[in-house]
């Protein structure tokens, strides 16, 4: 009798069961493996021993591409993640915080073609609280605070902080989140975007004449006394808390413990130098030390802008001239139009890892301008005078290393924040296409 139409599916429905079955029997890891490689983020390496304890830890909370942050030292398959590091509830993340952290790292194409080696641009501008590396900060200050005591949500406590913004509008978005205050202290010649922001924040605002960092109106001076007014009052709510950039330790621990991690980890550990600015310090330590930990040859830069003494102190070991002592100079910094880098003073922050920092290159600011309209005009990157700074000091080093080394700088903020004085200055882009990079590096006034 012959068999029923149907009876050869039928057959090869249940082979096919019976296939899948001893699949995931016969082979688990593989089937382990394939789900590991389409987790939807990254891990990052974990910080070094030696500070664990200190370490604030900012939690990878964003998606990444497959096979980006594994670490080939921590036991761990490609692309595998760790528990706790990726978002709960199907990708949710939890409050603005949540959006801190695991920016993006890209190719600048234009650098990178001109110059023959690879340069990638860490895109801190899309961090989510106040949009800059400074989100960093200030959460791991704040959480640091909290830890010790210091802070507690809904009290009244108000947090000060001189700031010549970008500091600034983190903590203050952030202390609308977590329940404190801010009061901001800053120079009157930075761009009124800032100022303007923090109002919108919420935050208090003082500007004050600029002022060496031995005057006691000096805006950080100044956010001091403020907070210690504050906690000896009998009759004002709260205390005062005095957040401290420049000197707190929990600067350079946040970008040890989550820029430096994930630019290890977006790089495969495959990189020849790391290049940024210096405002307080705390990034180019706390990426220095952990990519020294991790790749001992890197070569750390440090970009530095007109009128800052950071180029003298990495290139000579003194901030100014050796008639001049240090912590006493009266005189005012040589005017800049870059904003948030550069430093005429000794900081704990950049102190801490000083020895780390192989070379520096001293960038004008007409170069800063055309490096920012070069930026746009053959990327679409629209960013501030910081990120120009870096941008250029990175073409430097690629010039003297030679083609075929990978370069890693930080893209600190949008060009929005800079629009009444940087880029007032820097002009219109207009129809213009034909810039050289030769006219970039090297131009002046």
């Amino acid at each position: 009798m012959p068999a029923p139409s149907h009876l050869p599916a039928t057959l090869a429905f249940l082979a096919g069961i019976l296939l899948t079955l001893g699949f995931k029997d016969f082979y688990p890891d593989l089937e382990r493996r394939f789900r590991r490689r389409w987790r939807p983020s990254a891990t990052l390496p974990a910080p070094s021993s030696s500070s664990a304890g200190d370490v604030v830890s900012l939690q990878d909370r964003t998606r990444s591409i497959a096979g980006h942050g594994s670490s080939k030292d921590d036991g761990r398959g490609e692309g595998e993640v760790a528990e706790g590091s990726r978002w709960r509830g199907g990708g949710i993340g939890d409050g603005i915080e949540s959006t801190i952290g695991n920016t993006p790292l890209v190719r600048i194409r234009s650098l990178s073609e001109e110059t023959g080696c690879e340069i990638l641009g860490k895109a801190e501008f899309l961090n989510g609280a106040g949009q800059s590396p400074k989100d960093r900060v200030a959460l791991s200050i704040i959480n640091t605070a909290e830890e010790q005591g210091l802070l507690k949500p809904n009290s009244g406590d108000v947090i000060y902080e001189g700031t010549v913004g970008s500091t600034g509008i983190s903590l203050a978005t952030l202390c609308r989140a977590k329940g404190y205050m801010a009061h901001i202290c800053m120079p009157s010649d930075q761009s009124t975007e800032k100022s303007s922001l923090l109002l919108r924040l919420g935050a208090t605002i003082e500007r004050v004449p600029p002022a060496p960092i031995v005057d006691p109106a000096h805006f950080v001076n100044r956010a001091r006394s403020l907070a210690a007014a504050h906690t000896a009052s009998p009759t004002t709510l709260g205390r005062g808390f005095f957040a401290d950039q420049f000197e707190t330790p929990a600067n350079w621990l946040a970008h040890f413990s989550s820029t430096g991690p994930e630019i290890y980890a977006q790089c495969s550990g495959d990189l020849d130098a790391f290049v940024a600015g210096a405002g307080t310090g705390g990034t180019i330590t706390g990426v220095a030390k952990f990519l020294k930990s991790k790749v001992p040859k890197v070569r750390i830069v440090l970009a530095d802008p007109e009128g800052s003494g950071l180029y003298n102190r990495v290139t000579y070991g003194v901030m100014f001239d050796v008639k001049e002592r240090e912590g006493t100079r009266r005189r005012q910094q040589v005017d800049t139009i870059v904003e948030g880098i550069g430093l005429n003073r000794v900081t704990a922050n950049f102190e801490e890892g000083r020895e780390m920092v192989d070379d520096a290159y001293k960038v004008g600011d007409e170069e800063a301008m055309q490096m920012a309209r070069w930026l746009v005009e053959k990327d679409g990157i629209f960013v501030g005078s910081s990120s120009a700074v870096n941008c250029v000091a990175a073409v430097k080093l690629a010039r003297e290393l030679g083609p075929g080394h990978r370069i890693v700088t930080i893209l600190c903020d949008s060009g929005t924040r800079h629009l009444s004085k940087f880029w007032a200055k820097a002009g219109e882009i207009g129809g213009e296409t034909g810039m050289k990079l030769q006219d970039v590096v090297g131009a002046k006034v």
